[in-house]
């Protein structure tokens, strides 16, 4: 399977290669690393490696934890290939291309994008302000997705990271119209720890959705709209 280690380690000559090389004894089968962040004399990267069903990942954690100055932030199952600038490309000329469709193609495919569990774009009502926030129902969830899913409190709308109370990590990104708001999941689990959406994530996220915004236009105002009954 797939798995997404994050750790953060001093950014320094020969720490990088001392986490691959840990990762390799472990059993992991490096297939990308992204860096998220360098600042301060340390550095955030991803690894994406796949890692044989049967192993065990407390191995794996026992040996990062030994390199000094390495932190794992978390471990966590991936869906689909690595992600790379290109598909974010792709996949708003897909949403070109069939409009009908957009926003049910940019919600299935941001669990893979980000390393996410599920994601949903979510319809919060004109009256949230007087009414406390609150009250999100769904356009369109994505495969995995609980039903219903748990939303954490998205207003006011506005791009962030958020942990709720069981653990679940949620990046929110708001459409600019019609009261939508995409957010993506990574649930807890007893077995991986995934960690929080890094502001990197966030930032790739909330650019998604603002392009999609403009591609798709005014056909985001019918999204959770009652269905128009005719006459007999």
């Amino acid at each position: 399977m797939l798995l997404r280690v994050r750790v953060t380690l001093p950014d320094r000559p020969g720490t990088l290669g001392q986490v691959a090389r840990t990762l390799g004894i472990s059993g992991a089968d490096i297939v990308q690393v992204v860096v998220l962040e360098r600042l301060g004399g340390r550095a955030v990267d991803d690894f994406t490696v796949v890692w044989p069903g049967a192993g065990r990942v407390e191995r794996l954690l026992a040996g990062l934890a030994a390199i000094p100055g390495v932190r794992v932030d978390g471990v966590w199952r991936a869906i689909g290939a690595p992600t790379t600038t290109g598909q974010d490309a792709e996949l708003l000329a897909q949403v070109a291309a069939n409009p009908a469709d957009g926003l049910a193609t940019l919600v299935d495919a941001v669990p893979g994008l980000l390393a996410a569990d599920w994601a949903v774009a979510a319809v919060v009502p004109v009256d949230w302000a007087s009414n406390g926030g609150g009250g999100a129902t769904v356009g369109h969830a994505s495969w995995r997705a609980p039903v219903p899913p748990r939303l954490p409190e998205v207003t006011p709308l506005r791009g962030r990271s958020m942990t709720m109370p069981d653990g679940t990590h949620h990046a929110i990104a708001p459409f600019g119209r019609a009261g939508l708001v995409l957010v993506a999941a990574r649930e807890h689990n007893e077995t991986l720890s995934a960690a929080a959406f890094h502001s990197t994530e966030v930032d790739r996220l909330t650019q998604l959705v603002r392009a999609c915004a403009v591609i798709l236009g005014d056909r985001l105002d019918l999204v959770g709209a009652p269905p128009v009954v005719t006459g007999p």
